[in-house]
This record gives C-alpha cells, structure tokens and sequence, in this order.
C-alpha cells in the first residue's frame, strides 16, 4: 500500500484507539444512560450478560410477543457469528471464483479481524456503570464494541464487492441493523460508534489490498 491508501485505515486505527479510551474513561456515559432513559424501545430485554450461545444463535431469545424485538431479530440476523460467517464465505468463493483471489483473502481476513477486535475490548475494556429505574444493566459493562455492528458492515462491503449491483440494498440493511441495535437496546450509542470506527478501518483496509 503507498502512504495515500494507508490514510484512511490508520485514521479509523487512531480514532478507534481514542473512542476506546474515552469510552472506558466515561466519557460518552451521559450520552448512553441518556439513550436508555429516552430512546430504547426495548429496554426491557436488557438484563444479564449474553452468552457465547446468544452470538451463535440469531433471536434465540426473541421476545416474539414483541414486534419490535422480531423485527431486530430478523434484520440482525445476518450479522450473527455463524450467518455472517457464511455469508462472507460465500462472497469469497464468489471473487476467487472470477479470479480475485486478493479480494477473496482481504475479505475473509476483515471478517476474522473484526470478530478478534470485538473479542478483545469485550475481555479488557470495563466501562462506567449504566442503569435502568436505578438497576445496573449488567448486559452493557462489556458490550463495547458492537460486534453486530462490525459484521453488518463488513458482510455489507463484502457482498457489495462480491455483487456491486446489491450495493444500495447492502447499505440500507446496514444501517437499518444498526438503528435497531440501538432502540431494541441491543447495543449503546457509544458501543455502536466504536463498532462503525472498527468497521471503517477494516473495510477500508480490505478494500486497498483487493
């Protein structure tokens, strides 16, 4: 890569540093427990903290009384661990298949990367306690950053590499995934932010070493 197309990547890196930092310092505390006063619909489907189980299985605790949490369940669900693994395979036997075999790896490697990323904040960056009526919402002490997020976008530019006609669909569900990670109380404002940083540096990395 010339030090140009290594700009973007390194900023994303920094920035994501600093946001990490800020994030654990309570910075952006105000900022989420404001989110869970105001703007999290479903707020009462967060309590304890998810297991391994709950990343593997896409809705396995749906609340499908609630329409708000199916729809979250659905739309998400794509960037489960398994679904988006194999969502992101299948983009890279796609390119390897027409013969682009850079693009397939750099691909593949931003899939593995940004669940490692993900793996690593949640085991060692704690942030500030948030609370719900006074109660310590357990389920966000290490929900940063948002691994959902990461995946959405990376399956998202991955199926718009492997199929650039799907690009405006891959975008909207992108974003429509990360709206509702926030209003079904999925995810923080600040655990999403960190996820998009993560994001932004792996696609953009993927994308310059095609």
């Amino acid at each position: 890569m010339s030090r140009r197309s290594l700009a973007l990547p390194l900023a994303a890196a920094v920035a994501f540093a600093v946001f990490s930092v800020l994030v654990a310092a309570g910075a952006f505390t105000g900022l989420d427990q404001w989110a869970i006063d105001h703007a999290m619909t479903g707020i009462h489907r967060a309590g304890t903290k998810p297991t391994p189980a709950d990343a593997l299985v896409p809705m396995l605790h749906t609340n499908f009384g609630s329409a708000l949490d199916v729809a979250a369940g659905l739309v998400t669900a794509p960037a489960s661990i398994v679904l988006s693994l194999l969502l992101t395979g299948a983009c890279c036997v796609a390119l390897h298949r027409r013969a682009h075999e850079g693009a397939a790896k750099a691909w593949a490697a931003a899939w593995v990367a940004g669940n490692a990323v993900e793996e690593l904040c949640k085991s060692t960056l704690a942030r500030p306690a948030l609370y719900r009526h006074g109660l310590h919402v357990v389920a966000f002490d290490s929900s940063y950053p948002s691994g959902h997020t990461i995946r959405s976008i990376v399956v998202a530019a991955a199926v718009a590499a492997a199929w650039p006609a799907a690009r405006p669909w891959t975008a909207a569900w992108a974003v429509a995934s990360l709206v509702l990670l926030e209003v079904d109380a999925l995810h923080t404002p600040s655990d999403i932010a960190g996820g998009v940083l993560v994001s932004v540096l792996l696609v953009a990395a993927a994308r310059r070493a095609s």
